[in-house]
């Protein structure tokens, strides 16, 4: 029988190629995020966000409720089993309701420490994209990026359109808080996203 002597830079990526195969059945993907119904959905910064999400949710078919100004005794009120908070602050829809940025970040930590304790899953949602970022606002206006400041960190999914992630703001959130999130792009992908978040 003859014996075949391989060059030893064949060897070499002749290894390396085992090495790949021999990796590809034991290879893992991380499984896709998911919540369940019935949903309160509310705002950090009485933006446009919830009304966006009410066309959605609807489309999608989930039980769910919308309260922009949402209170621990709403949380409590059915049994909740996620909270979805917009992110991104509109100062014309909190001169609307009457209320500082100061009064929504308070409204919205009660909101999420009570969600924590009764294990109610949060999703953080920036969906509105730059226009909602610093990026969008008037000089000296850094409402928006308070209102991300109290929710992502703390979220257990974000739901994040790409286009307010250009600097990726949410990503590094994300990564270092290991948080998994869920991007689009157009607002047309929002129920294709929601759907497979939700059922």
């Amino acid at each position: 029988m003859k014996k075949i002597i391989l060059h030893p830079t064949l060897a070499f990526f002749a290894c390396i190629l085992a090495m790949n195969f021999t990796g590809l059945g034991t290879a893992q993907t991380t499984p896709s995020p998911k919540a369940s119904p019935p949903i309160l959905v509310t705002s950090c910064g009485q933006s446009e966000g919830p009304s966006s999400l009410n066309t959605i949710l609807k489309r999608v078919g989930v039980a769910y409720d919308i309260a922009p100004l949402a209170t621990v005794k709403d949380l409590k009120a059915k049994s909740y089993k996620t909270l979805i908070i917009t992110m991104g602050a509109s100062l014309k829809g909190m001169g609307a309701a009457g209320i500082a940025i100061d009064d929504e970040l308070n409204r919205i930590t009660e909101l999420i420490d009570a969600a924590k304790k009764d294990k109610i899953t949060i999703v953080g949602a920036h969906i509105e994209g730059m226009k909602r970022r610093a990026q969008g606002a008037e000089a000296g206006d850094t409402t928006d990026e308070q209102s991300i400041d109290t929710v992502a960190p703390k979220s257990d999914i974000l739901f994040i359109k790409k286009e307010g992630n250009e600097d990726g703001r949410f990503t590094i959130i994300a990564q270092a808080k290991k948080i998994p999130m869920i991007e689009f792009e157009k607002n047309m992908d929002m129920v294709a996203a929601l759907t497979k978040l939700f059922k």
